[in-house]
């Protein structure tokens, strides 16, 4: 987010506790000098007024004017009459003070200069000070600015303070941006979380969070390809031997046999190279585009496909059930576990087998059903089938231990479950996923 053109937290954080504090600081100076001043004129009025209070005795009632001095030599001026209007006392003549006395505060121009005055009425003698406003206002304002000299004086040092502080406060932050910027592509050990605020760690929580998922998918991904690379070696060197064998054949009918296996080969090698693609794009963890999928519909639609192979090996497959209902997925994904899933129980059910499928349905979820008469998997076997290239050592057909991995990945993105058990009716395995039905709309 930019705010008024800044896009770094530290400028922008210094930007607005600098202007806070200066601006601050500002009104209180102002505040400061104001309320100085009031204060000032508060007590030049009290020192004339005690003044005036102090000459209520000792002074001439009456006689001549006894002058003072320069009126420069003075801060405040004094002027005395007695009760019928004779002045017997001026501390400066030249002063020119008004010779109308208005009784209590006043201000008064005379000779060109303003005045503050006070005026006293006694029952013989009326007293009058008087102090020049220019000089007050002097002094007034020399007290003001010695009140607001602290504040200008700390208001660099709080800013220099609060320049350190946001700067310490974020040093954690630019910390961590330093090890992130200097971390390998293939490093994704987690970030340390000490001393870091209390905004920052959430974050650097699900960094590191983020780093264990890099590393498993890493780890997984460097297994895959190691066990990819295990399972492609032996179907390419049977293909090897098999094309020396062709070569070396010494009449029709062995180059027929050797042809024959070749083919066999290939077929086994395109379809290990299929399942590893397709299981390689179910794990790329690609977010997925749900949709309402019939599943009663899509399973016969698979069933049909499958058929052929069934009649193959004269397997009776059938779909015994089909309830009505959508679940939300992926047809072409849902498409490819229901194959893995029919297709391994025609694979391992004997000749002349039987494999079952049904589609059950409730109120909260869809089930689908594969049961076969074939052997079934031990107990013991039931959880690592899943696994990659894991293939139960008594298992007859041939394969290459990734449908039931692809079957698990695609249940996993469509947060469905998946249990192995023996078929209740048949007698081999039952295979069951449990999809959440999709709400009517």
């Amino acid at each position: 987010m930019r705010l008024f053109g800044v896009r770094s937290l530290r400028a922008r954080l210094l930007v607005f506790l600098l202007a806070a504090v200066i601006g601050a600081a500002l009104i209180q100076g102002v505040f400061a000098y104001r309320s100085a001043l009031r204060e000032a004129d508060a007590i030049f009025d009290y020192h004339m007024q005690q003044m005036a209070l102090s000459l209520r005795a000792g002074t001439p009632l009456s006689g001549p004017v006894l002058p003072g001095g320069d009126d420069r030599e003075f801060e405040f001026l004094i002027q005395i009459w007695t009760a019928n209007g004779e002045r017997v006392f001026e501390s400066a003549p030249d002063a020119r003070l008004p010779q109308v006395a208005v009784l209590g505060f006043s201000d008064a121009r005379a000779g060109g200069t303003t005045y503050r005055v006070f005026t006293l009425q006694m029952p013989a003698q009326i007293i009058q000070i008087a102090q020049d406003l220019s000089v007050r206002r002097q002094m007034a304002t020399a007290f003001a600015f010695s009140t607001i000299v602290p504040v200008a004086l700390f208001a660099p040092i709080l800013v220099l303070i609060v320049w350190w502080v946001v700067t310490r406060s974020l040093a954690p932050v630019t910390r961590t941006r330093a090890l992130v910027a200097a971390r390998a592509a293939d490093d994704p050990a987690p970030l340390p979380a000490d001393d870091l605020p209390d905004e920052i760690r959430p974050l650097v929580a699900e960094i590191n969070l983020l780093f264990t998922r890099v590393r498993a998918a890493f780890d997984t991904q460097k297994q895959f390809v190691a066990d990819a690379a295990h399972e492609l070696r032996s179907p390419l060197t049977a293909l090897k031997l098999q094309v020396q064998t062709l070569q070396r054949a010494p009449d029709d009918q062995t180059r027929r046999v050797a042809i024959e296996r070749l083919a066999a080969g290939i077929e086994r090698a395109a379809r290990l190279v299929e399942q590893l693609l397709v299981l390689a794009r179910q794990e790329s963890n690609a977010p997925l585009t749900p949709q309402a999928v019939p599943l009663a519909a899509l399973t016969q639609s698979v069933v049909g496909d499958l058929l052929p192979m069934a009649q193959a090996r004269g397997i009776d497959l059938g779909v015994v059930r089909a309830d009505a209902g959508e679940v939300d997925g992926d047809p072409d994904a849902l498409r490819v576990l229901l194959r893995n899933l029919i297709d391994n129980a025609i694979k391992y059910a004997p000749e002349h087998g039987r494999v079952d499928v049904a589609v059950q349905s409730d109120a909260n979820e869809m089930q689908l059903i594969v049961d076969d008469n074939g052997p079934g998997i031990a107990p013991a076997d039931r959880t690592r089938v899943f696994d990659r290239f894991y293939r139960a050592p008594d298992a007859g057909a041939l394969g290459n231990g990734l449908g039931l991995a692809i079957v698990k990945t695609i249940a996993e993105r469509h947060g469905a479950s998946i249990t192995l058990e023996q078929a209740p009716t048949l007698g081999g395995l039952r295979a069951c996923i449990r999809l959440h039905r999709r709400a009517a709309v």
